[in-house]
């Protein structure tokens, strides 16, 4: 039904934005894994709402807890059950959407489905889903370091101010060094006033997030419908408010560029191409360079203004812009990010291995 992701490590997730917890069942992960859960509190720390002043003034403290799965700081190989408790809701801010469906929000289209939504912070459809996910892909970028792979995600762009450098230009250590997750910080900086500006004037702006894995072997992917990379579009695509996913040839399009541009030369029988500009990905399948890809996130749609839209009856009324919510959605996305490339590899990664 939509709620379960992977094939050999998969995760399932369950809860709504102002239900009493928000979950997530870990099935297929390995036995004898020692988890630092330290490391994993942190990840979600990056992600919860009102950690600064671009974010959310939510406050939850985003404690997770472990309820099966783990015993004496390491993985059993039997479901991990986990669960976070939501402690700052306040369902009244959304009393007046009871019958009233947002402009550009899944109000409708959830109701349409169902016949019943629960209209409390978007509910299932609400990005406090996420939460789970980051739980579980940093069990599963822990795995994946110890085989040595790295993953890296910072923010790129936010609305028209794009950080023109390409990852190998940058010191990825300092994305998590200011509130907005970009590397560069007088990039940072421009970032962070124009989302500042964005947010006085009751609106919301978008941007994008790059993503890149280190350290990759030769042989992850699935041809021809499990593809890496179509693998890796699903889970970027299924992120809360991500609406394009492209991989490799950063900064421009390799649509409109020739062949002789673009192509990239092979060097040695390790795989190692000259140049890579099909993001460490030929024929779906990884070639042993960095794996790296962009996505795209649309503005936040409830904006502090009033807007026109339609209620359950289909008459045309008037919603007054109200609540907490981000002016603008990546840099609270970045963990988010890295957790769905870490699902993606490391499930990849052991499907390979049961080939192997």
């Amino acid at each position: 039904m939509g709620n379960t992701y992977g094939n050999l490590f998969r995760l399932t997730t369950f809860g709504e934005s102002h239900g009493k917890y928000i979950g997530g069942i870990i099935d297929g992960c390995p036995s004898k894994i020692k988890l630092d859960l330290k490391f994993i509190q942190n990840k979600l720390d990056r992600r919860k709402p009102g950690q600064s002043k671009i974010t959310t003034l939510r406050k939850e403290q985003d404690r997770v807890e472990f309820l099966s799965g783990i015993f004496e700081g390491k993985t059993l190989g039997t479901p991990i059950g986990f669960v976070i408790k939501n402690k700052d809701v306040k369902s009244k801010d959304y009393l007046h959407l009871k019958d009233t469906y947002r402009p550009s929000h899944a109000d409708f289209t959830y109701e349409a489905k169902y016949g019943i939504r629960d209209y409390r912070g978007g509910g299932r459809a609400s990005a406090r889903e996420t939460a789970c996910r980051v739980v579980a892909g940093a069990i599963a970028e822990q795995i994946l370091n110890q085989i040595g792979i790295q993953i890296f995600a910072y923010v790129s762009s936010v609305g028209k101010i794009s950080l023109k450098r390409h990852y190998h230009e940058l010191d990825l250590s300092n994305t998590y060094n200011n509130i907005v997750r970009c590397p560069d910080k007088v990039c940072a900086n421009e970032m962070i006033n124009e989302i500042k500006e964005v947010a006085i004037d009751g609106d919301t702006i978008g941007g994008e997030i790059t993503a890149v894995a280190k350290n990759i072997p030769i042989g992850l992917g699935e041809p021809v419908f499990d593809k890496l990379n179509a693998s890796l579009a699903k889970a970027m695509l299924s992120i809360n408010a991500v609406h394009a996913f492209k991989y490799g040839f950063l900064n421009n399009e390799i649509s409109s560029s020739k062949g002789s541009e673009v192509n990239d030369v092979l060097v040695d029988s390790s795989g190692v191409t000259k140049t890579n500009f099909s993001g460490g990905i030929l024929g779906g399948i990884s070639n042993g360079n960095d794996v790296y890809c962009t996505i795209s996130f649309k503005p936040v749609s409830t904006i502090m203004r009033d807007q026109n839209t339609i209620n359950k009856d289909g008459d045309k009324v008037k919603i007054e812009g109200k609540g907490r919510h981000d002016a603008c959605v990546v840099p609270r996305a970045v963990p988010i990010v890295e957790s769905m490339m870490a699902l993606t590899l490391l499930d990849k990664y052991l499907i390979n291995k049961k080939i192997l």
